[in-house]
């Protein structure tokens, strides 16, 4: 058969979240809420994916490549919304339907869903789950067959009988159907209810009537299909989308010694027996090699960290480490700084849009920006490069085997060369040749009894 088409209904603007963001588009573990389930149906093998929209077609600049989007006009209903995709969907393929707010939901249990509904030769499938609190969940209702023959809704009294109430199987909203069964259905479906909307789960009941059986898909995981609502729903979802990411990362042989002060973006990379020290958080698109130590207290955002790394309370933005670098404690690498292997950021230090040599060492209490430093260089302690002239910035260039004296200051546009020197608490403004001291500073004047002359 045809690969499935997935739609994800996600048209709605969430106004429970008091927000002026769609709820899709709340960050989860560094994605868009509509992520994570287009995620996992491109993981599943979908051969399109579709995400309903509303007119202000706010989400179609966060997906993936790829993805197509429908506009529902009005908001009419879910059985609307899936009409709305009408033109995207192949009557020979199946079709699954999943809500945009559903982001635990897997690339194994669409796959799943999918197996079951074409083995089961169903026009349609609902995935179901038993609660023992089935409270405000649709009921699902089987026929003597144990098909399915309708769900029942019960948010309002009177929806439901006390038999109905009693049952634990409920609808979790997820379907899949044979494709042109469901647009013939759809067509079929009326806003007959008292919210006067399309709802999805009354295709159910006209695919029965034509003849056609409908199936039970049994979920043991309700974490799976948990929605969001508000923000108090995704702070729960997020907690579990935690412990999923941590568990995998884990599972692959990274230590993670406090998980529940650690935070991990969902499409961060981490090596073997790279260790994550408490109080860490790794976001966006980080990479670690292994045998790293990350933490405690560390920060990396859309870093790139490579084998043997040591970063200890500090934060690294967009900014990469290759082999067997230390950082930290209290550094700040800001974008653009690359240090070389064996390469050292000490304490207290500022580095941005730099290269650090491979064994360069900028031990503490220094700023480098916009600078080139060769290889086995020692920065002295609270050295600058003064890089910005209040119009523009300009580089400094630091060569191999240099060795810089405390209070150092360099004024770029400037250039020193290999194997070259400083004096403590110089200003320097011109180059250094390779080889030479360079000292730029005024000569001490020691003034004889001058504390007794104050007192006079």
């Amino acid at each position: 058969m045809p690969a499935p088409t997935v739609v994800i209904i996600a048209a709605g603007e969430g106004t429970r979240m008091r927000s002026s963001l769609p709820k899709v588009l709340h960050p989860l573990c560094g994605r868009p809420l509509i992520n994570w389930p287009v995620t996992a149906a491109l993981e599943a093998g979908a051969g399109k994916v579709v995400v309903v929209d509303n007119p202000r077609r706010r989400l179609e600049d966060h997906l993936p490549d790829g993805v197509e989007v429908a506009v529902q006009q009005h908001p009419n209903g879910t059985g609307d919304a899936v009409a709305a995709a009408g033109s995207h969907i192949d009557s020979t393929s199946t079709v699954v339907v999943i809500n945009g707010d559903v982001p635990l939901i897997t690339a194994e249990a669409l796959q799943g869903l999918v197996q079951a509904h074409e083995d089961s030769g169903a026009a349609g499938t609902v995935a179901t789950m038993e609660l023992d609190d089935p409270s405000g969940y649709g009921r699902v209702v089987r026929d003597r067959e144990g098909n399915v023959e309708r769900i029942v809704e019960t948010k309002v009294e009177g929806d439901a009988s006390e038999a109905e109430l009693s049952i634990r199987e409920v609808n979790t909203g997820v379907y899949a159907f044979d494709g042109g069964s469901l647009l013939a259905a759809l067509a079929d479906v009326d806003a007959a209810n008292a919210q006067g909307e399309v709802y999805l789960p009354d295709v159910l009941p006209k695919l029965r009537e034509q003849g056609k059986v409908v199936h039970g898909h049994p979920v043991t995981d309700p974490t799976l299909t948990l929605g969001v609502n508000d923000r108090v729903e995704l702070a729960r979802v997020q907690s579990l989308a935690q412990t999923r990411i941590q568990q995998a990362h884990q599972r692959n042989g990274v230590t993670i010694v406090s998980p529940a002060t650690t935070t991990i973006d969902a499409a961060v990379k981490i090596g073997r027996d790279t260790v994550i020290e408490p109080g860490t958080t790794l976001k966006g698109a980080t990479e670690i090699g292994a045998e790293s130590v990350i933490g405690p207290h560390s920060t990396l955002v859309d870093a790139t960290i490579g084998d043997g790394v040591s970063v200890v309370h500090s934060y690294v933005v967009q900014a990469t480490v290759e082999d067997h670098g230390t950082i930290g404690p209290f550094s700040y690498l800001r974008p653009d700084a690359h240090l070389h292997p064996g390469a050292k950021a000490g304490a207290f230090v500022e580095i941005k849009n730099s290269t650090i040599g491979r064994g360069t060492k900028v031990p503490h209490l220094s700023y480098i920006g916009d600078a080139d430093i060769g290889e086995n260089t020692n920065i002295g302690a609270s050295n600058i490069t003064a890089n910005y002239d209040g119009v523009r910035k300009h580089r400094t260039k630091i060569g191999a085997n240099v060795r810089t004296s405390v209070d150092t200051a360099f004024v770029a546009p400037v250039e020193v060369g290999d194997g070259a020197y400083t004096g403590a608490g110089s200003v320097i403004t011109e180059d250094v040749p390779p080889g030479a001291l360079g000292i730029a500073r005024a000569r001490q004047r020691n003034v004889e009894g001058y504390a007794d002359r104050r007192k006079g």
